[in-house]
């Protein structure tokens, strides 16, 4: 069936389709009404046009094509509960549009740039995708997705299928070995992508995109729900409660009917607890009592005062970052990752900076050499794909990511002088503090462009001795970062 009120044409080749699973199961969930797809039998093909044929915009990077499905391209109709089975860019597509929501924005940002690691990862080695893993548990500790949201993302889904594309079985089994957050994070996302097929099967009765071809992940194992006690519990008990409970684990792994475990011994003769068990348990609850009372005492609650000046001591603001003004003497193309930029930058220190940048679908090379730019000092270097990197070059994008431009200095700012922002003076942070605290990622959603383009920091200017940073093609209400 033709949708001829289309929104948007995905142009995907066969072998394409075949070789990407989240393409084609976000290309068979997209509304059918809204989305022609054209599947040429041969060729690497992929395209996607939105709008009218006179006036159609026409995307051609597979990420950026991907996100504009989920999102603005299909007026976000894959990222609206009710319209699809997943909220595809975590609810923020729509919230971030135009610098609504600092938050959204940000959260976008992230799942541009959290794409972009899943093409790291799908050109890397089995090795590099082990290490990931280790590095994800860490991350995830504190967060049960890589962006805020309710469920997996296409961020999410994209890295999740990178890894299960290099690790498999064993070999993924032994790599999760003790990552408890990655292992969960994993789970999660393979049941996202079983619900999701389920949901393109019964949409090819539209659509001819063909099935996807999931690779398998982690093999889910029954786990014991969690016991809770009262405190006051003898010991035997909560022995045979938890033997039940191991018990009945493993009667559901092996199919057969749970088990009731023997009830714990006790000198009342029945199931409960006796006369002295209970005497003992009350004696020891009012013990703990009484020591509790004790150390309340010994140590009175701090006045409201003190805890506010420790709260504004602990507050950061955008004098924590160290910008400074660089000029990239020197830029090439990273030798396997098709997003990143490699660059020499001078940023006034005894010799250049090397930093990566995914600026490949934005820039020609020709546009990357000697460019005066804006760049983020004080974080820690990293590799990326193998290469050494140490610092970030700042850029202005839209809501999707789609639409991406240097945030500049003015003519005459001098190499290497910092940034700074009118009515924050402080010194930067240390680079482990800037990470230890996420520092960065906390001041990040408020340092963007105002309607002029201009670069400020909760309305506060940049300033450098030769006057206030912007977009260099005034790109207005946008994200810096």
């Amino acid at each position: 069936m033709e949708a001829r009120s289309a929104l948007a044409t995905l142009t995907a080749s066969a072998p394409t389709l075949a070789s990407d699973p989240l393409l084609t199961l976000i290309a068979s969930i997209a509304p059918p009404f809204q989305t022609k797809v054209v599947i040429p039998k041969k060729g690497s093909d992929l395209s996607l046009s939105i709008g009218a044929d006179g006036s159609a915009s026409v995307i051609t990077h597979r990420n950026a094509i991907l996100r504009s499905l989920c999102g603005l391209g299909l007026h976000n109709a894959l990222d609206t509960l009710g319209s699809s089975p997943l909220c595809f860019l975590g609810g923020h597509s729509a919230s971030s549009f135009a610098g609504a929501s600092p938050t959204s924005a940000i959260a976008m940002a992230g799942i541009s740039s959290w794409m972009s690691v899943a093409d790291s990862t799908r050109q890397g080695t089995s090795d590099d995708a082990s290490v990931l893993i280790g590095q994800l548990n860490d991350y995830l500790s504190s967060r049960s997705f890589l962006v805020p949201s309710s469920a997996p993302t296409v961020a999410d889904l994209d890295l999740y299928l990178a890894i299960v594309g290099k690790l498999s079985g064993d070999s993924l089994e032994s790599s999760v070995n003790g990552f408890t957050n990655t292992r969960r994070w994993l789970e999660q996302c393979g049941a996202t992508l079983d619900e999701l097929k389920i949901v393109a099967a019964k949409n090819a009765v539209y659509s001819k995109v063909p099935a996807a071809d999931v690779s398998k992940g982690l093999s889910t194992k029954p786990r014991p729900l969690p016991l809770f006690f009262y405190g006051e519990e003898d010991e035997s008990v909560v022995a045979a409660a938890a033997a039940a409970a191991a018990t009945t684990a493993v009667s559901k792994a092996g199919g057969a009917k749970p088990v009731k475990a023997a009830a714990a011994p006790s000198s009342a003769g029945g199931g409960g607890l006796s006369d002295e068990q209970k005497k003992a348990a009350a004696d020891k609850k009012a013990a703990k009592n009484a020591a509790k009372a004790a150390k309340k005492k010994d140590n009175p609650p701090k006045a409201h005062g003190g805890d506010g000046a420790a709260a504004a001591a602990d507050e950061v603001n955008i004098s924590a970052l160290d910008i400074r003004v660089g000029k990239i003497i020197k830029a090439w193309e990273h030798e396997s990752a098709e997003k990143l930029y490699c660059e020499e930058i001078d940023v006034g220190e005894d010799k250049p900076r090397h930093i990566a940048s995914g600026l490949r679908p934005f820039y020609k090379l020709d546009e990357m050499q000697n460019r005066t730019v804006l760049v983020l000092c004080n974080l820690k270097p990293m590799n990326l794909v193998g290469f050494p990197s140490h610092g970030m070059v700042l850029c202005a994008s839209n809501a999707d990511h789609t639409a991406v431009e240097f945030a500049v200095p003015p003519e005459g700012a001098k190499i290497g002088e910092r940034v700074t922002f009118e009515g924050y003076d402080g010194e930067p942070e240390a680079q482990n503090k800037v990470a230890k605290k996420k520092i960065f990622q906390t001041l990040a959603p408020d340092l963007k462009t105002d309607e002029n383009g201009m670069v400020n920091w909760k309305g506060a200017k940049s300033v450098t001795s030769a006057g206030q940073c912007k977009a260099v093609n005034g790109m207005a209400n946008a994200q810096v970062a």
